[in-house]
């Protein structure tokens, strides 16, 4: 079965409410859109939104990549049962693009299980059938972390993801109070964003020891590997690698030095689903547990990294609250959300359906 179109389109998508990380503040997110139709007139539709400073591409080098000619012709009149093969060119044609790479890759697999006439998960071998995601808090005073944190609280989300980077000692203020407030009704873990230097993550660890954090998410910059790799062991095991795991070869390196515990995984840094199996099946071989996480994302993309976790043991952990912000979205459908709770549909593809 054959694809006999292959369209791109640029989305501007504005969030409900800015939020701020260790390094910028966000309002809008534009999204790259793909959509793919076989000659039986199933479509699939894949985007991104890559983060210039963790990949070297926005979405703008996006569009541009996937306008070129040789682009085109390694998907137009290329049968959908290959799909593998499809995977494998598309990565040779786009290094440097994984997040034309990811919008490419999600589509085929939406429209490989539309046509199989299963959901993708099932076609992936699932594991696993449903997780709690995180919701996030960006950074912010004491008073609007714990306004935000009671808000989430009351939708029913069980886990708190706390941006944090700005000051130590304001970064353990919030959390010290937000500990007080919960109590153990939610679980908390945190986001550096590669603020800290090994003393501050030590110091960090040890002063919040008693709050009872899950994990800590890439406290340290990429390129200070070998710092983080010289953390007490019981540290590294509760650190979750992101801007320092892009691909399959970064995992490969992690695990070799032994550098954290956890890889947070992310279809815009390693280039869609097929890319980000083979970082799992790294994380398998190593035992190292797996978390699937985001940018501010459409539900597009959010649901593919939920049918890629879930057919992988080793995942533990997920982060995909990136569509919950956005005001408008280029689709519905995908996964269900209950309770704070992540479950897939049970529709074929990515399950999936065209914003009325």
């Amino acid at each position: 079965m054959k694809i006999t179109s292959f369209d791109i389109r640029l989305e501007n998508l504005q969030l409900t409410r800015p939020y701020t990380i260790a390094y910028k503040t966000v309002s809008a997110v534009e999204n790259c859109v793909v959509e793919l139709q076989l000659e039986n007139g199933m479509r699939g539709i894949g985007t991104a939104n890559p983060s210039k400073l963790v990949v070297g591409e926005d979405v703008h080098d996006c569009m541009q990549a996937l306008k070129k000619e040789e682009i085109r012709s390694a998907i137009v009149g290329k049968d959908i049962r290959e799909l593998r093969a499809l995977c494998e060119q598309l990565h040779l044609l786009l290094v440097g693009h994984a997040g034309a790479l990811a919008a490419l890759d999600i589509a085929l697999h939406d429209l490989w299980g539309q046509y199989l006439g299963l959901p993708l998960v099932r076609l992936l071998g699932q594991r696993i059938k449903a997780l709690p995601t995180s919701i996030t808090i960006g950074i912010k005073n004491v008073e609007e972390t714990l306004q935000e944190a009671e808000e989430y609280a009351g939708r029913g989300f069980r886990i708190l993801k706390v941006k944090l980077g700005h000051s130590l000692e304001e970064d353990i203020e919030r959390l010290v109070k937000l500990r007080e407030m919960l109590g153990q009704r939610m679980d908390i873990r945190v986001d550096a964003n590669q603020a800290y230097s090994q003393e501050e993550v030590i110091e960090f660890y040890h002063k919040t020891r008693k709050l009872d954090i899950e994990l800590i998410e890439q406290p340290m910059p990429r390129e200070a590997l070998n710092d983080m790799k010289d953390l007490p062991a019981e540290i590294r095991q509760h650190i979750a690698a992101d801007e320092s795991l892009i691909d399959a070869l970064d995992a490969f390196n992690l695990a070799r030095q032994e550098a954290c515990g956890i890889f947070n995984i992310k279809l815009m840094k390693c280039g869609g689903i097929h890319q980000a199996l083979r970082i799992a099946e790294v994380a398998r071989a190593a035992v190292v547990f797996l978390m699937w996480g985001c940018n501010d994302e459409s539900i597009v993309s959010i649901t593919a990294a939920l049918h890629a976790a879930f057919a992988c043991p080793h995942t533990r952990f997920i982060d995909l609250d990136g569509s919950l912000d956005l005001a408008r979205d280029v689709a519905q459908g995908g996964f269900v959300l209950k309770d704070g709770l992540m479950f897939v549909s049970d529709a074929p593809g990515l399950g999936l359906r065209p914003r009325t």
